[in-house]
């Protein structure tokens, strides 16, 4: 296989990106300067070695000297509420609207009505004990508005339902519509999906 079809083809891999897309990527790469390029490269090769999971809510953060991320290291935040999410970006746009003060969760991915799909479900039971230990009294289930999303939500529903006498769990208020993904939510309809979540 060449060059370029071979780059493509590693490109056509990322999330959202199809085969046209990685090409274009790859034409793109070739008509920029090679310093461009070289930078690209170092930021990539560079990712494994800076960037860690954080062994409590499985986000991805800078490294530093810190064994936690900044959010579960913040002993500020309330420890009776666990919010899960499906991907780092989710969490991000949560902490954007700047109403939660929680906990978080990082599930890792969703669960498809196909079968495919996979999410963290040992280390969200592990995590669930642990945190109860530490006061918990709710989780928000704060997944995406999609068939997939409601999916996961049963499956959840399902592991957590051993610590139902202990635990509330709610989900975010209908502020979202359906089919959306809380990525690309705004602030404004974060907060009043936050602010209406209910018992689930």
């Amino acid at each position: 296989m060449d060059k370029i079809e071979e780059l493509a083809t590693a490109l056509a891999r990322l999330p959202g990106i199809g085969p046209r897309q990685g090409k274009r990527f790859v034409f793109y790469l070739l008509a920029a300067p090679a310093a461009e390029r070289a930078k690209l490269a170092e930021l990539i090769a560079s990712l494994g070695k800076e960037v860690r999971q954080c062994p409590d809510c499985l986000r991805f953060f800078n490294e530093s000297a810190a064994a936690l991320c900044n959010y579960c290291s913040d002993i500020r935040r309330d420890d009776a509420l666990l919010m899960l999410v499906e991907k780092d970006q989710d969490l991000v746009a949560v902490e954007r609207a700047g109403t939660y003060k929680g906990r978080y969760f990082v599930l890792g991915g969703v669960l498809t009505l196909t079968g495919k799909g996979a999410i963290r479900e040992k280390e969200l039971d592990a995590t669930v004990r642990r945190r109860l230990a530490a006061g918990l009294k709710e989780v928000v289930l704060a997944l995406s508005a999609t068939n997939e999303g409601e999916h996961t939500a049963d499956r959840v529903r399902e592991l957590l339902a051993p610590y139902r006498d202990h635990v509330k769990i709610s989900v975010l208020g209908r502020g979202l519509a359906t089919g959306s993904e809380l990525e690309y939510s705004d602030a404004e309809t974060l907060r009043a999906a936050l602010t209406n979540r209910k018992e689930t």
